[in-house]
């Protein structure tokens, strides 16, 4: 059974950093494409970022230039790096991962930007 675990949520002023990780377990293969969506309060979620297995990457146009993704060492694991956070990006993160046609999810971590 597929599980992913992310971690690096928290509280921070407008204009800092933060970094989110995601850790997927209990399979052998490695996903096809990982990466992050969002749901700010009274939105709907959207992609921030994802990135394939060969390594190409794509952003939501708010973030680009802000934000990067990666792909970390360990197997089936995903970082996103946040600078210059706004207000805006404030919202719950989710990690995903795809393997084929069979997308998993992530229970979330916060994300919150005070101005």
């Amino acid at each position: 059974q597929v599980q992913l675990v992310e971690s690096g949520g928290g509280l921070v002023q407008a204009g800092g950093s933060l970094r989110l990780s995601c850790a997927a377990s209990g399979t052998i293969f490695r996903f096809n494409a990982m990466g992050w969506y969002r749901q700010a309060p009274g939105k709907q979620r959207e992609l921030v970022a994802a990135i394939t297995e060969g390594g190409s990457a794509n952003y939501a146009d708010s973030v680009k230039g802000r934000f990067t993704i990666s792909r970390g060492n360990a197997e089936n694991t995903v970082y996103v790096q946040m600078n210059s956070l706004e207000p805006e990006d404030t919202g719950v993160y989710y990690c995903f991962c795809r393997l084929v046609t069979t997308s998993y999810w992530g229970k979330g971590t916060l994300v919150t930007v005070s101005s």
